[in-house]
């Protein structure tokens, strides 16, 4: 019921989170897609209405020029016209080039062809036009739906003009229709473009959506989800993919974490139930015999002391990990280092037979944490001393290899399956293989090396194969001899 709950939180809170963030995907390619298309209509039908107004503007002037000029030769070519054949001549240069052609004479009201309209007023405003063009000639708009033009001529004695005029009412016309059409021709591509634009939003956006879902159950806990569908999309493929590593590696990262916990555990209690079940011997039984009660005593301070290690492991990892505290690099001797280290394990040598073969070319000095490179040095060694075969030989090696300086440890057990290798470096980490451990440790020692390692930003390694043992490698950069050693 209390998990019920919890998930039912869990999920409210996804909602809260997920709530108020915005315009969903799919509306806004939607809404782009369409507006797009808005102004792909609208410049399209602006620029055809500009243009064909413009165009036909254009062929307005020069079908004027054109009549107009025809008439004015004609005019100067022959000043001996007889009024029937001159107002003929008018009428088909009009029929012909769809204007109207007329010859004023100076007061306006002497006509060809024959009109009762009084041209007056017309002839007034050409004399003006003329003298401010300084020409013979001009084209210009009398009125909004109107094109002119005019030219002056002498015919015998008299002055006369010629003008010659078109409505433009025709592509009033035309643009009303033209702006009819465009109108339902956008109506009915904002209707398509609508829907094309929605389909293709919905294409685009479905695999973002199903790997969202897929990402929210990866929230929830389920790590066993998938992502690694072949969508259309690269960068969707790409990204099933990272989020599937992502979720192999939160999988193993929450695996870890509970055997972490469960080793923690365990480390913590035995030597707890020890400390108490000790306490409790020393009021209850050996309180009054001095040798009973200090070999009680050690106990409670072993065990102590093993609970101190394993906490000062952890915070030591703790720290690494999370990058607290900078490297204190100096140059020291490797070499003189590396015997110290090797120094403190003699009492098994002593105690319990161990063998250690070293070879340590002297005079090899590096630059890092000597601090941290102990560590990683007395936890390689104690590895392989848990670790190795029946003949209880450790080989440490340590020599010059180009400008590095590569240490090996290596061990003669039972090694490591290849399938295991990979998980060495994690913390509490066990090999399937039992063994036994003369070196108390914490289950930390590798993961400590790695992480120390990494900081440093040193290459290292493993090689092992089953029957035949393990060696652990380090390479470190070889430093010159002659800096100054910081003792720490």
């Amino acid at each position: 019921m209390a998990e019920r709950q919890a998930k039912g939180k869990k999920s409210d809170r996804s909602k809260k989170r997920g709530a108020g963030r915005g315009l969903s995907l799919t509306f806004i390619l939607w809404a782009g897609f369409s507006f797009y298309a808005l102004i792909i209509i609208f410049v399209y039908g602006a620029v055809q209405n500009m243009l064909v107004n413009k165009r036909y503007r254009e062929q307005t002037v020069n079908e004027l020029r054109s009549a107009g000029s025809a008439v004015t030769q004609a005019l100067e070519n022959n000043s001996v016209w007889r009024e029937d054949e001159l107002s003929g001549f008018l009428l088909e240069l009009s029929n012909r080039h769809g204007v109207h052609a007329f010859v004023l004479g100076a007061d306006g009201r002497e006509v060809l062809p024959r009109s009762p309209v009084d041209f007056t007023q017309v002839v007034t405003e050409i004399r003006e036009k003329l003298r401010e063009s300084e020409g013979n000639d001009i084209v210009y708009q009398p009125s909004e739906d109107k094109y002119a033009y005019a030219s002056v001529v002498t015919i015998g004695d008299n002055e006369c003009y010629v003008y010659v005029s078109h409505s433009l009412k025709p592509i009033s016309d035309l643009a009303g229709d033209l702006r009819l059409r465009t109108l339902i021709t956008g109506l009915l591509a904002v209707v398509l473009a609508f829907a094309v634009s929605g389909f293709v939003a919905l294409v685009i956006t479905k695999p973002v959506t199903e790997v969202t879902e897929k990402a929210k159950e990866l929230a929830r806990g389920n790590y066993s989800i998938k992502f690694n569908e072949n969508y259309y999309c690269t960068e969707i493929c790409e990204l099933s993919d990272a989020l599937d590593y992502a979720s192999e590696e939160i999988s193993k990262s929450d695996r870890m974490q509970k055997e972490l916990i469960a080793n923690v555990s365990h480390d913590f209690k035995t030597p707890l139930t020890m400390i108490k079940a000790y306490a409790s011997m020393i009021r209850e039984i050996s309180g009054d015999d001095p040798e009973k009660r200090n070999l009680h005593t050690q106990v409670i301070i072993d065990e102590s002391d093993r609970l101190t290690a394993l906490v000062n492991d952890m915070l030591d990892i703790s720290k690494l990990r999370a990058g607290i505290g900078e490297l204190r690099e100096s140059v020291f001797n490797l070499s003189q280092y590396l015997y110290g280290v090797t120094e403190k394990f003699k009492y098994l040598s002593d105690t319990q037979g161990y063998t250690f073969v070293t070879e340590i070319e002297e005079g090899l000095y590096t630059r890092a944490d000597k601090e941290k490179i102990g560590q990683v040095l007395y936890n390689l060694i104690g590895n392989a001393v848990n670790y190795t075969g029946e003949d209880k030989h450790v080989f440490v090696r340590l020599a010059q290899a180009d400008k590095r300086i590569r240490f090996e440890v290596r061990d003669t057990g039972k090694g490591i399956p290849q399938e295991e290798l990979a998980d060495i470096w994690e913390r509490y980490y066990r090999s399937s293989e039992l063994h036994k451990r003369p070196v108390k440790g914490t289950g930390l020692g590798l993961s400590i090396v790695k992480t120390a390692l990494d900081r440093h930003k040193f290459q290292f390694g493993v090689q092992s194969e089953e029957g035949k043992g393990s060696c652990f490698w380090v390479e470190f950069p070889a430093a010159a001899e002659d800096f100054e050693e910081e003792e720490a």
